[in-house]
């Protein structure tokens, strides 16, 4: 934009209009004249507090000049990373991304400015600023020459993790992006990737990735863990910090494979890895956050055991199943989906279960996801959407057709907002095989949610429709 008057030409009308001096004008902005003085004559480069003090003197809202403000004192002089640091820090504090876009892009073309903002980003992603801290990761991104270097893999990381959200597809993308620079990153830091990175594709189901990155996992905490325990062999110093105790990398990558023997009915492999984690006495640190993860492990170990054993038809271990996640909260959506998911395979009644767990199970389905130990809500997106296909698939082939609908409805809705076409799909051809026992009602809140715009592939729904 090209500007016809300066800052100062606006400020100088206003003073005109006011009918004040320097002094009376330094009194209402809260400077002294001097420094007022300084601003007239051009001798003196605007702050941004300045600036925002007399934008607030002409009565005009904030921010109003800052595009002005990129122009004057960015552009057309030379830039100082004093003034310009504080002008992207207020500019992240109202939000006007497009002037820290703005400024971003005519610093870089000095490559000496990438350390620094690099550190601003940083900065805005420690203190919950991620649209800003997201502009600076892609800008020093973009300026980094050096393909292999770690702060291009560190920027990568970020951007990974803050384009994290409820969009399964738009997960998917972040996650294939990302994975090529794991390997370029500090030693340390690479375990917390793998560890984030499993957890994606483990949201999106996409078992292959989730085997293949929890065994790299594996291997490289064993390497930390051996370094760790020989003195001799001890990494350099770092200020790297882990987000985990470094065992609990180890025993995630076990974890994480059981769960891909599970998604493939391997159950006992899958047991033989729950085993693995389940008697964790060999960890030597016994610190508090330490003892945390062991027991978190440990009743992790102790619920998938009791998976296991229901996967492979052993109906005896409901009761105490039922029992165990009645007293861990964390744990009651995945118990649910186990339970019926076992009671579909091989038939059996569960009907006590489910009414026992009924309210808490409904208001569960209710809340926004929030990340619990281990799970992070991309993870519990998924499962509250398989839940609700189990639990409708119960409900609906028992002949229980206003519970099992319910249960049609609310999950074709979280799968929507998710953008998880596969389980849209499942839901829409459960739906149309049960679609003669329900009620108008019910068909009317289906056809409802189809008309809402967030089937993306009409053909595919039409050609399910049409084969039922």
């Amino acid at each position: 934009m090209i500007y016809t008057t300066t800052i100062r030409s606006e400020l100088e009308g206003f003073i005109e209009r006011e009918g004040l001096n320097l002094s009376q004008l330094g009194r209402r902005a809260g400077l002294n004249a001097g420094t007022v003085s300084s601003l007239m004559k051009g001798s003196r480069v605007l702050a941004i507090d300045q600036l925002d003090r007399i934008t607030r003197v002409l009565g005009l809202p904030e921010g109003h000049y800052y595009e002005q403000y990129i122009q004057e004192c960015i552009v057309e002089t030379v830039p100082n990373w004093r003034r310009i640091r504080p002008f992207l820090f207020r500019c992240a504090e109202l939000d006007c991304l497009s002037c820290i876009r703005q400024s971003v892009q005519m610093l870089l073309d000095n490559l000496t400015y990438s350390p620094l903002l690099f550190e601003a980003a940083e900065e805005f992603f420690a203190s919950g600023k991620p649209e800003a801290a997201a502009i600076l990761y892609e800008s020093v991104a973009a300026s980094e020459r050096r393909q292999h270097s770690e702060r291009l893999a560190f920027c990568q990381y970020r951007l990974f993790t803050l384009r994290q959200g409820d969009n399964q597809e738009r997960n998917l993308q972040a996650a294939i992006q990302f994975e090529p620079y794991v390997d370029r990153l500090d030693e340390l830091d690479q375990l917390d990737a793998l560890r984030e990175l499993a957890n994606t594709y483990k949201s999106l189901q996409r078992w292959d990735k989730v085997d293949e990155i929890a065994a790299e996992l594996g291997n490289k905490a064993e390497i930390q863990l051996r370094l760790a325990s020989q003195p001799g062999l001890k990494r350099e110093a770092t200020d790297k910090k882990l987000k985990r105790p470094l065992f609990a990398y180890l025993t995630f990558s076990n974890l994480l494979r059981g769960g891909v023997c599970d998604s493939r009915g391997a159950h006992k492999e899958a047991l033989e890895y729950a085993y693995r984690y389940a008697d964790l006495s060999w960890v030597k640190d016994r610190d508090e956050e330490t003892e945390k993860w062991v027991k978190l492990f440990e009743g992790w170990a102790k619920a998938n055991i009791f998976v296991c054993k229901l996967m492979i038809g052993d109906e005896s271990f409901i009761p105490e199943y039922a029992e165990f996640i009645e007293q861990d909260e964390e744990e009651l959506l995945i118990g649910i989906l186990n339970i019926t998911k076992a009671a579909n395979r091989f038939d059996f009644n569960i009907d006590v279960i489910l009414e026992r767990f009924k309210p808490r199970l409904m208001f569960y389905l209710s809340m926004q996801s929030e990340s619990a130990g281990i799970y992070t809500p991309q993870i519990i997106d998924e499962e509250t959407t398989e839940c609700c296909y189990q639990l409708a698939y119960y409900y609906l082939w028992n002949e229980l057709y206003s519970e099992g609908f319910r249960y049609v409805l609310a999950g074709l809705e979280k799968a929507e907002l998710i953008n998880n076409e596969a389980r849209i799909l499942s839901f829409v051809r459960l739906f149309e095989q049960f679609r003669d026992y329900a009620s108008f009602d019910i068909q009317q809140q289906y056809q409802n949610s189809m008309k809402k715009g967030f089937v993306q592939d009409e053909k595919k729904i039409s050609r399910v429709v049409s084969s039922k």
